[in-house]
């Protein structure tokens, strides 16, 4: 069987939407799928091309034999809303020869297009059309929605309106569209997806790489940190996650000298967060770590923070969830219990209402003064990634999906009503 994807993320960006399309092409290569990636230059989440990587087009073959086309765009130090706009924009141009090449000569069977960003999608799609190829729509988040729901974008604006009609005319056009939680899978049926055509494709837990610490994780010394207590926040710093609240919660806990709220990660809010941030020493701000040391960042935590804006909650699940819950640790995260978010965390953490710092770190406080309750949540957090956040089972059903819609596999009774149930 033969697959190529097309993404804006991929390694060696180590955070985010990258690290699971990564693993997807990663491990079909690895388990006799000839994978073929046509990405952009890596520049995430700093929103810069990273050094050593030149302006120009640039190939390689990954060391499970993914063949990997890297192009190159613009990338703003500013993403405003236009400003991503034409930054989508000029990924799918320089991505267009890539992939239609790689369509009429591969010939592959399924042709994956993940989201975002939405607008190369009609790339993904012509690349199908000429190769004789199953199109597949991955949504990892509503991008329109969540421009509306973060400002990016204005709802009855031009542009919005021609973002909404755009996206309806996509999802009509592909054969197969997944996406990673429930609610989102509802919302496609919404949209006018038929549920037939719908997949659920979760995110997943790297168990093998995060996995509880039973001792004090060895980064709180390397990154100087002296506390008793950690609440750790890792990974893209960026406006459409509610990060403001990380600050003010700082200062309704100034009184609290054992505790120390670890921002680890980059992005177009970083400045911003650290300017509201000046004079309150209780939180840190730390550079991303290493891959090789996710198990022991995230084994620092003795709670995990992961706010969210309100209006958001069903348009995304956070990424960096799954990995939060696989570290055995409990997760406070800023949501309503009904939303895809919070039917994750409860039972492995406690929820409070976006935006609301001092119930926030009321919640906090009390977490940190509880450590059987803790330790129980904790508990919780990973058997839930052992039950539902598997990588390898997840990626052989995908992988069981894919040679099914290709034809390279045929469709059994047993498949088609484990693909019902999972949705």
């Amino acid at each position: 069987m033969r697959i190529l994807v097309i993404c804006i993320n991929y390694a060696p960006e180590i955070i985010s939407t990258g690290v699971y399309t990564t693993g997807m092409a990663e491990y079909m290569a690895k388990h006799d799928v000839q994978t073929d990636v046509v990405t952009a230059l890596p520049y995430y989440p700093a929103w810069k091309i990273f050094d050593g990587w030149g302006r120009l087009w640039r190939s390689r073959i990954s060391e499970n034999g993914a063949r990997i086309y890297h192009c190159p765009l613009y990338v703003p130090n500013n993403p405003t809303g236009a400003k991503r706009i034409l930054h989508y924009i000029s990924f799918a141009l320089t991505a267009l020869p890539v992939a239609l090449w790689k369509g009429l000569t591969g010939r592959p069977d399924v042709v994956v297009m993940v989201a975002p960003s939405l607008i190369a999608a009609p790339i993904a799609w012509l690349s199908a059309k000429v190769g004789g190829s199953t199109a597949w729509l991955h949504i990892q988040d509503y991008e329109v929605e969540a421009a509306f729901a973060t400002g990016l974008l204005k709802e009855e604006s031009r542009i919005g309106r021609w973002a909404k009609a755009f996206e309806k005319w996509i999802l009509k056009r592909f054969d197969r569209v997944s996406t990673i939680s429930e609610p989102m899978l509802d919302k496609l049926q919404q949209k006018g997806v038929h549920k037939d055509r719908i997949y659920e494709l979760r995110n997943w837990a790297n168990l093998e790489k995060v996995t509880p610490l039973k001792d004090v994780s060895p980064m709180k010394e390397v990154l100087g940190i002296t506390t008793r207590y950690v609440a750790l926040y890792s990974g893209n710093l960026a406006n459409k996650q509610g990060l403001e609240v990380l600050p003010e919660m700082a200062r309704h806990l100034v009184h609290r000298d054992d505790i120390t709220i670890a921002v680890c990660g980059d992005g177009p809010m970083r400045q911003t967060l650290m300017d509201l941030s000046k004079d309150t020493p209780s939180i840190q701000f730390f550079p991303l770590q290493p891959l090789e040391k996710l198990s022991e960042l995230l084994g620092m935590a003795d709670v995990h923070i992961l706010p969210q804006i309100k209006g958001a909650a069903d348009l995304v699940l956070p990424s960096k969830l799954t990995n939060m819950l696989a570290s055995g640790r409990p997760v406070l995260a800023t949501t309503e219990a009904d939303t895809a978010l919070g039917r994750e965390v409860v039972g492995a953490g406690y929820l409070v209402p976006a935006g609301d710092a001092a119930a926030m770190a009321a919640r906090l406080e009390a977490m940190m003064d509880d450590p059987e309750d803790r330790a129980n949540l904790g508990k919780e957090a990973r058997s839930r990634a052992l039950m539902r956040w598997d990588m390898n089972a997840i990626l052989s059903r995908l992988k069981t999906e894919f040679e099914t819609v290709s034809g390279a596999l045929p469709a059994t009774k047993g498949d088609l009503q484990q693909t019902r149930n999972m949705q």
